[in-house]
Formats: C-alpha cells, sequence, structure tokens
C-alpha cells in the first residue's frame, strides 16, 4: 500500500501535534515494514524528519494552513498514485483520489470558541467537510470521539479512538538530590519546584494555577522548601493577562517563566520537578500529564476534557476552577513524600499502558478500513 503522511506542520512546529505526527510516522515504518509510506514535507524543512528504509521524504510546496490549500495539495499529490492521504492535523482536502484519514486532537474551537484565536477558529472551521469527506476519523480519546459525534455529526462507524503515547525518551532518571541547572538565567534545583508544561494561552487556565499557588503559600507559609513554580511552553495569544496577574500576585520571585524547552530539557524538568500541575480548561489527550506520568512525576491535573481518561486513578485530579481545591492538593503533594511516592508508582503503571507501537498497530488497522471503505 502507497500511503502518504502529511508533515508539512513539522517545518513550524514540533511539539503538540508535530511531535504526534513524528512519533506516529516512526512507529508506522518501524510496525510495516512491508508498506510503503510518503512522507509530505514542507519543501523548506531540512532537519528533524525520520528516516526509515521505507519511508520516502516528498518535497510540497502547498504551505500548511493555506487558504488554498484543498485546491493545490491534491494537485501535488497527483504523481505519487497513493492508496491513502493521513492528515494528522484536522484538515483533509475533499477532493482527492485516494481514501482519506484524518485525525482529530480535539474540538476546542466548537466546544469553547473563546478560548481560541480567530485565525485558528476559521482554518479549523472546515474541519466539519474533512471528516465527512474521510473514509475514516481517528480520534485522539473517548473525549475527542464523542465530541466528533456530537459536534460533527460523523457516523459512529467511521470513528475509531486510537490513544497517544509519551516518547521514549521519556522515563525516570536518576538525579542527585539538589541537582541544578541553568534555565534562561533561571536556577533551578531537583526537587524544588513545581512544574507546569504547555501554551500560556487562555485555554491552560494559568490564572486559575497562579492564584491556587498564592493561595497555598498564604494558607501554608511553613512548607520546605519553599514552594516555587516553573511553567514550560511558549506564549499564545492573550499571554499578556497572564504575566500582568504575575505582578498582581506578587509572585516575581517563586514563578519562574522559561520559555519553550527542548525535549532533552523537558525531561530534566519532569524528572526534577517535585510534581507537575495541569489545570487545563479543555484537552482533546493531554500528552504533559502522561508525559510526567512516564518520568515517575506525581500530576495533580482537572477533571476536564481528556485529562482524567489518561490520567485514570494515578494521579489527583481538581476541577479545573477550583482554586481551594487546587492549592489544597499541591499543598498535600508538595510536604506529603508518601503520596508523591505511591503516585510515582501508579504514575509510571499508567504511562506503560499507553505505546506509539501499539498506536500504529492500530492506526494501520484504519487505514486497511479506509482503503476497503473507498473501493
Amino acid at each position: 500500500m502507497r500511503i502518504g503522511i502529511d508533515a508539512r506542520l513539522l517545518y513550524y512546529r514540533q511539539a503538540g501535534i508535530g511531535q504526534y505526527t513524528l512519533r506516529l510516522v516512526e512507529a508506522l515504518a518501524a510496525e510495516a515494514a512491508g508498506e510503503r509510506f510518503f512522507l509530505l514535507h514542507d519543501w523548506r524543512q531540512r532537519k528533524g524528519l525520520p528516516q526509515a528504509p521505507n519511508l520516502r521524504p516528498i518535497r510540497l510546496y502547498t504551505p500548511s494552513h493555506h487558504r488554498w490549500e484543498h485546491l493545490t495539495l491534491p494537485l501535488e499529490l497527483l504523481t505519487l498514485r497513493l492508496d491513502l492521504l493521513h492528515s494528522p492535523d484536522f484538515i483533509l482536502p475533499p477532493r482527492r483520489s485516494c481514501a482519506g484519514v484524518v485525525t482529530v486532537h480535539d474540538l476546542a474551537f466548537l466546544r469553547f470558541p473563546h478560548l481560541v484565536t480567530p485565525e485558528a477558529a476559521r482554518y479549523y472551521g472546515r474541519i466539519h467537510q474533512a471528516a465527512h469527506s474521510a473514509e475514516r476519523v481517528i480520534a485522539v480519546s473517548e473525549c475527542t470521539r464523542r465530541d466528533v459525534l456530537e459536534l460533527l455529526g460523523v457516523p459512529e462507524e467511521r470513528v475509531r479512538v486510537i490513544y497517544e503515547a509519551a516518547g521514549e525518551p521519556f522515563r525516570p532518571l536518576e538525579l542527585p538530590p539538589g541537582e541544578r541547572r541553568d534555565f534562561r538565567g533561571r536556577h533551578l534545583a531537583a526537587g524544588r519546584f513545581a512544574l507546569f508544561v504547555g501554551t500560556i494561552e487562555p485555554r491552560k487556565n494559568l490564572p486559575t494555577l497562579l492564584r491556587a499557588f498564592r493561595r497555598m503559600m498564604e494558607r501554608h507559609p511553613d512548607l520546605e522548601p519553599h514552594p516555587r513554580l516553573t511553567i514550560v511552553g511558549e506564549q499564545g495569544w492573550l499571554s499578556e493577562e497572564v504575566f500582568s496577574l504575575l505582578q498582581e500576585l506578587h509572585l516575581a520571585q517563586e514563578v519562574a517563566f522559561i520559555g519553550p524547552a527542548t525535549q532533552e530539557e523537558l525531561v530534566w524538568l519532569y524528572n526534577a520537578a517535585r510534581f507537575l500541575a495541569f489545570p487545563s480548561l479543555y484537552e482533546g489527550f493531554g500528552l504533559p500529564p502522561l508525559e510526567a506520568m512516564a518520568c515517575g512525576t506525581p500530576v495533580v491535573a482537572s477533571t476536564a476534557g481528556a485529562v482524567p481518561e489518561v490520567v485514570g486513578e494515578a494521579g489527583l485530579l481538581v476541577h479545573p476552577n477550583d482554586v481551594e481545591g487546587w492549592a489544597e492538593a499541591m499543598a498535600r503533594l508538595w510536604s506529603d513524600e508518601t503520596l508523591r511516592r505511591t503516585l510515582r508508582e501508579k504514575g509510571l503503571e499508567r504511562a506503560a499502558l499507553f505505546s506509539w507501537k501499539r498506536a500504529a498497530r492500530e492506526t494501520l488497522a484504519v487505514y486497511y478500513e479506509a482503503v476497503e471503505a473507498r473501493r
């Protein structure tokens, strides 16, 4: 089978959907040596592409998220004679000469339109047409599957749930107590900070986290060591509101914004953190909690979206708007070593249930279904 995978987004960002695409392609090429994969990438990208004997890179000149890609992309693909085209980034050309599979990561722009940029809402507004033209739709969680059925009206028999996984580098490290590393001028010591990972944008709900962190410090002034919070991620839209709140709450000394991190840095940060706090208002999956658990890091996360699906009973779950609940949960995790040890063990067991090898096998099965349905 000749399988095309749209990886143009990798040129713009390796995180999020880019990371999903990268890990899935690597696993697919390893699992299905007899299939031919065509990695459809932006013509400007020269580095960071996976390599395998059955994986052929194809340069495309149609930019990702371009307003005319539904017209120009099919023309670029004609000579490849694909049996199937998979779009991991929601949108699939409605007119194509092969079967189509689209991955839906979340429907935040439909559930909570005020939480996404107008540009993103306009682009992903085309997902209704893409989902209905695809022979199969992959949802990354049961929560997302329900949204696809309810909000897009895709027939249930065409939707499959395939979970993501943490990458192999995300594993426990043996860090000396108090080991220090410098991140953009901020000195971090292992075991002396809580961690948040994600884009700084309204959906990630950082105001609740900051208010809860301040409340925790006020109600538990004797916590040792002195609580600190490290925030990792790019600045998204409306991020200035978060920085204004930081000053208002007088947390500039306790909270470090260190920007985006490399994978190697992220693995260290997860392992060095006392716990991960993830108060998101909505997630179609929720990869940071899974990566944290794979590293043996305790997790406190929100009850919203697919996050409880990922965390299960291996972490503490708090309503995303419950400032008091977040303050108390973080105080417990900061002070209770027995609780942290218990959640570490549960988290490692939970994370082991998710694997890219399994995701690749299940994705291949969906490809076969889609090609058969096209006939």
